[in-house]
This record gives structure tokens, C-alpha cells and sequence, in this order.
């Protein structure tokens, strides 16, 4: 099964996150898992895949540029309903606690459901998600450092298991949809 992660990252942050959900997806046999900055990420690859995992940091509540300029190549995509039934899952960091992780979260949805996704999130059954409550994928938040002399806040262990989690779920529940779907 091939699983694409695309992520958005300015200070590493959200990088860091993207690993850790690709880390998780590489967990479940058969996974081949394609991480991408969305630089170097070519859109023609997705209609190989079996599910997509995007991501961000959280702008205002909103996709950032980078993101969102590469989602906007998806229309031909679109036109040919090339990912439809495809499970997606997103992702995303921001700077303060209150900073538009859930708006951001549902902004990196809607695509998804424009192009016919199954969209997977993280329900509170799995452990690293029972106090934190990222039900519409993972949003973490990495504070600003107070001082440029600072280092850099990264996403902490947890942070990073919430990410695990996620890429592991979009995984097993691929191998379980391309399973039923073959029979």
C-alpha cells in the first residue's frame, strides 16, 4: 500500500511532526510511505496512492501558502476523480495554544472531501489521543521562543506519539479498505 505525507514547514516544526507520522505508517507491514516537503512534492504521484496525509503550520486558522498553492495544482485531479475513495488524513502546528488548530484542521479537510476522500481522523480510543482530543487529525501547538537566542520549541514526545498514532491508524485502516476492495 502507498501512503503520501506532503507537509508545509518554515521552522521545522511541522517537519518534525510529518516524520513522526510517517514513522508511524512505516509501522504497519506493507506500508510504503513517500514524505514530502511540498517543494519537492509532485502532484502526479498521488493518483498512485492509496492515502494522503497533509500538512501545515496553521496560519491564522488557515492552510499556509505553501500548502495551499500545492493543493490548488489538484484540480485536474479532480476533473478525472482520480482520488476519489482515497483515505486522507491532515495535520498541523501553531504558535500560540489557542491559535486555530481545529479551523486549520477542518481548512486542510475540505479539500479532501472536494476530491471525494474517506477522511481518517484520530478518535479518543487510541491512547496518545485520550486527554489531548485531536479528533480531526493531529494539531500540536509549539510555542514561540521568547528570544532569537532560544531553541527552537519543538513538538515535544507526546507531540510526536500523537503523530505516530495518526500515521499508524491512516495505515491500518489502508491495508484494511485496499484489502476489501480487491476482494
Amino acid at each position: 500500500m502507498n501512503i503520501y505525507v506532503v507537509y508545509d514547514s518554515e521552522d521545522g516544526h511541522t517537519e518534525s511532526l510529518a516524520h513522526s507520522i510517517a514513522e508511524g505508517a512505516r509501522s504497519v507491514r506493507g506500508a510504503r510511505v513517500y514524505l514530502h516537503h511540498v517543494e519537492r512534492a509532485d502532484p502526479h504521484d498521488l493518483d498512485r496512492m492509496d492515502a494522503i496525509i497533509w500538512g501545515c503550520p496553521g496560519h491564522f486558522g488557515s492552510i499556509s501558502a505553501g500548502l495551499k498553492a500545492w493543493i490548488d495544482k489538484l484540480g485536474y485531479l479532480w476533473a478525472h476523480g482520480s482520488l476519489i475513495n482515497k483515505l486522507g488524513a491532515v495535520f498541523c502546528t501553531t504558535a500560540t495554544e489557542h491559535g486555530g488548530i481545529e479551523a486549520t484542521l477542518l481548512n486542510l479537510i475540505t479539500p479532501m472531501l472536494h476530491q471525494g476522500m474517506i477522511i481518517v481522523g484520530l478518535p479518543a480510543n487510541v491512547p496518545e489521543n485520550v486527554e489531548y482530543g485531536s479528533y480531526y487529525g493531529v494539531g500540536i501547538t509549539c510555542r514561540l521562543e521568547e528570544s532569537p537566542d532560544d531553541a527552537p520549541n519543538m513538538p515535544t514526545e507526546q507531540d510526536l506519539a500523537l503523530g505516530r498514532a495518526l500515521g499508524k491508524r491512516v495505515a491500518t485502516l489502508t491495508a484494511r479498505f485496499i484489502g476489501e476492495r480487491e476482494e
